[in-house]
């Protein structure tokens, strides 16, 4: 571990069925050895030294359905059931918590802040607050059963991905505005695969971010957030199961269905929308080692290693400069999550303990109305309660002053000139103060629903 008490960089990995054979290290000459606790669940492992730090026991890991929360707990989407398991990240122990789901989960993300958490329910998203345990929403705008979640890194955005063959970008704050009564609509609604997602990931830069896609159809595709524009499509020889892009995003890194990792150069001139990705031509950009499809990928933070989890039961760790294979780790089941990420302060020091606990994670819709039921726990922020019922909002205000305005101006020919356009001036000066009160009130209700969690 980090003497110098930097931060210590780690890979999560868990497996589909937890046996008792734990995890053994292998590999050729270049491989380091290290060994995982028998039991265990899920493993984690220091990227620099291949030394064990955890093991989590007591579930099965179902594909995409492994979750960091708030640097404090452990979500895993069990395989084949209808709950989510918790651990506290510095218990390294049995399971905590169950929390049941209205459903068989097919994969699982909680917002990078620590205030959210998705999941997918047959072709349902649900979204849950962490902080008081509320089902806030209910999307259904997939046609098919979800196959992954991916937030932005700044939790304003977050994307899902179907056997529908779609990807669907979601604005966090208009779900969370909408009414309940009404279904939010997405931002933008990705139609370009013809076969089933299969992965997707984001860059980094919140809504200004770029996202890649995989899917079953033979390719991966780049799109730009913001705009919804489609920057790449690349066509390769076999169905692609993972994808994920470095730091950088120099390049993107693609699992195929046949055990090769094939990695596309994002900077290649000259530049070109569509393009095939030809493992002949393209020698020395395809890792090859793993016999079975590459069900997971993530590079690490300085952008020089490769981990990739294969349902060949194995790890491997890659020099993405000479693609050399620096590590494998034996598993006794198919790997169906496996990422690098910065070990939070919890999982390194045993001492260490939740700020909060995590609230019974309801089933049901919470709405205004059960708001004030006395098993409520937590904070829920409600905005413009007040308004409701009685009295125009400070849009309808602008709106029929606006109106008034415009109607005076037509009145301009027959009337008083100069007396209508001091009435003119007065007008367009109370619409312009409304719309700073508007912007005001629309940034402050922002910054407090996206406010970062306690680390």
């Amino acid at each position: 571990m980090a003497a110098s008490g930097g931060p210590v960089e780690v890979a999560l990995v868990a497996v589909a069925e937890a046996t008792a054979g734990g995890a053994a290290a292998g590999g050729g000459a270049a491989s380091s050895s290290s060994s995982s606790p028998g039991g265990a669940c899920c493993w984690v492992w220091e990227v620099g030294s291949g030394a064990v730090l955890a093991g989590y026991r007591g579930g099965s890991f179902a594909a995409r359905g492994l979750a960091l929360l708030g640097g404090e707990h452990l979500l895993g989407a069990q395989l084949g059931k209808a709950w989510l398991g918790a651990w506290e990240l510095q218990r390294k122990d049995q399971l905590q918590q169950k929390i049941i789901c209205p459903g068989l989960v097919s994969c699982l993300t909680a917002a990078p802040n620590g205030l959210y958490v998705l999941a997918g329910i047959a072709e349902s998203i649900y979204l849950w607050e962490v902080s008081s345990g509320n089902l806030l929403a209910i999307l259904n705008r997939h046609y098919q059963d979800l196959t992954c979640l991916a937030f932005t890194d700044d939790s304003s955005h977050f994307l899902s991905g179907a056997k529908d063959c779609l990807v669907i970008v979601w604005n966090l704050c208009s779900v969370l505005q909408a009414e309940h009564s009404q279904s939010p609509e997405p931002r933008h609604v990705w139609s370009r695969h013809s076969l089933p997602i299969t992965d997707l990931c984001c860059g980094v830069g919140g809504p200004m971010a770029r996202a890649a896609t995989a899917s079953l159809d033979q390719t991966a595709k780049l799109w730009e957030i913001s705009s919804g524009d489609l920057l790449l499509s690349v066509v390769f020889d076999v169905g692609i199961m993972s994808v994920t892009l470095d730091l950088t995003e120099y390049f993107m890194f693609c699992g195929g269905m046949d055990g090769s990792i094939f990695q596309v150069d994002l900077c290649s001139w000259p530049v070109q929308r569509e393009r095939g990705f030809r493992t002949e031509r393209e020698n020395g950009k395809v890792f090859q080692g793993h016999r079975n499809q590459v069900t997971c990928l993530s590079v690490s933070t300085d952008g020089n290693l490769l981990l990739s989890g294969s349902h060949d039961e194995t790890v491997r760790l890659w020099d993405i400069q000479s693609r050399q294979c620096l590590r494998t780790v034996n598993y006794k089941g198919p790997i169906t999550n496996a990422f690098i990420t910065l070990a939070p302060a919890n999982m390194i020091n045993p001492d260490s303990k939740p700020s909060v606990p995590l609230p019974k994670f309801s089933r049901h819709l919470h709405n205004v109305e059960n708001m004030e039921g006395s098993g409520s726990e937590g904070l829920t922020l409600c905005l413009g309660l007040h308004q409701k019922g009685s009295g125009e909002s400070f849009l309808e205000k602008a709106e029929r002053l606006y109106s008034q305005m415009c109607s005076t101006r037509e009145k301009n020919l027959t009337g008083n000139h100069e007396q209508l356009k001091i009435q003119v001036t007065e007008l367009e000066e109370e619409v312009a103060t409304l719309r700073k009160i508007n912007k005001s009130l629309f940034d402050f209700s922002s910054r407090i629903i996206t406010k970062p969690g306690k680390q």
